[in-house]
């Protein structure tokens, strides 16, 4: 880095974004893509509108597509907010809801990673919450602090979910501070705890376009929380980039509302094609999380996780592999297609038979 960097962030620690190599045609099973394109309706909307308005700003305030989220999601306008991906929903949120003095920020120690990144970027003192023994998050950990809380509701990227009632047992503790549940997982299996909204003024819920709706690369997100809420959210965004949403995106958001029982019938794909992934895996000696998200965590007790994550790269195939303690033996796996899938689980067998032979032929000699 340069001698100019300011010094409140030379030390920063970024996050790092899941590898988007190009040397090579992989199987990608490791950034929680969806395996699906877009609707017809979104590409068909992007293309009728590509290149005519480009000239002109889109519309900041983001108002047709907060009314379409609203109707979907049978809430007020005035109780959505949209932005450029649910990471900057995040970036938002910590500025906003969170500072050292009386407003510190609390998470689960194993979580999405923005999130201690953004604490350490605006210098907000934080506690990282250990998690259980099997990664299960102790509700009672949250409840009566004196501190912002963000929870991942499937948490990433150990899949588990907590109930609608053990997030209003946090959210009721904790009155005066905000309780932002990040909800980028739900549509495949998880319980959302958006209906609270009404009842609970201090509790945030942040969705994103990127896994259930295909449109990871259009990046945007959006929220639901009390209109007050939204209001700090708007003011943050209106301080900073007001036009961070381009029209292709706003219009591409606005189609995929209309075609949402299309990306519905997916995220049942998904969620079906990962109960059955993970009962292959388990058969093959396996230990999997009960993922509520759409990728497997899974360990095998006589492969060595990197180890796993390298042979599976060198064959095409790439998975995510975390190098902290106490997942370290584990991999993060997207779920792909049925036929992506069916690969994958091909791989691992012949791995398997491979250092089941070369175990048989050590006991020989």
């Amino acid at each position: 880095m340069s001698r100019f960097i300011n010094q409140t962030y030379a030390k920063l620690e970024a996050y790092t974004p899941g590898e988007q190599p190009s040397n090579m045609k992989y199987i990608k099973l490791n950034t929680n893509e969806s395996p699906f394109p877009p609707s017809q309706g979104v590409i068909e909307a992007i293309h009728k509108d590509a290149v005519s308005q480009l000239n002109l700003y889109p519309d900041p305030t983001c108002q047709k597509l907060k009314e379409k989220l609203a109707q979907l999601y049978s809430v007020g306008a005035d109780q959505v907010f949209v932005s450029n991906g649910s990471d900057d929903i995040l970036n938002f949120s910590f500025m906003a809801f969170c500072n050292s003095a009386d407003h510190p920020v609390k998470f689960p120690a194993i979580s999405y990673g923005f999130y201690r990144v953004y604490a350490e970027l605006y210098g907000v003192r934080y506690t990282a919450v250990p998690l259980r023994d099997d990664f299960s998050l102790d509700i009672e950990d949250y409840t009566g602090n004196d501190s912002t809380v963000v929870i991942a509701n499937p948490n990433a990227p150990t899949g588990l979910a907590l109930s609608k009632k053990e997030i209003e047992r946090i959210v009721s503790a904790n009155p005066d501070h905000v309780v932002l549940i990040d909800e980028a997982y739900v549509d495949f299996g998880g319980e959302s705890c958006l209906d609270l909204i009404d009842r609970y003024d201090n509790l945030l819920v942040v969705r994103t376009y990127s896994k259930s709706r295909s449109m990871a690369g259009a990046r945007l997100g959006f929220a639901f929380g009390n209109a007050e809420l939204i209001r700090d959210l708007e003011k943050i965004k209106f301080s900073t980039n007001p036009y961070n949403i381009n029209r292709l995106t706003l219009l591409a958001g606005e189609a995929a509302i209309d075609d949402d029982a299309y990306y519905m019938q997916n995220c049942s794909v998904i969620a079906q094609t990962r109960e059955d992934v993970q009962r292959e895996l388990r058969q093959l000696g396996f230990v999997c999380t009960d993922s509520k998200a759409n990728f497997i965590f899974a360990k095998h007790p006589n492969l060595d996780g990197e180890a796993l994550y390298q042979t599976l790269k060198e064959r095409g195939i790439l998975i995510r592999h975390f190098q902290s303690e106490p997942i370290k033996e584990y991999n993060r796996i997207t779920v792909g297609t049925k036929e992506q899938m069916d690969c994958l689980l091909r791989e691992i067998s012949l791995i398997l038979n491979k250092k089941d032979k070369k175990e048989h032929k050590n006991e020989d000699c």
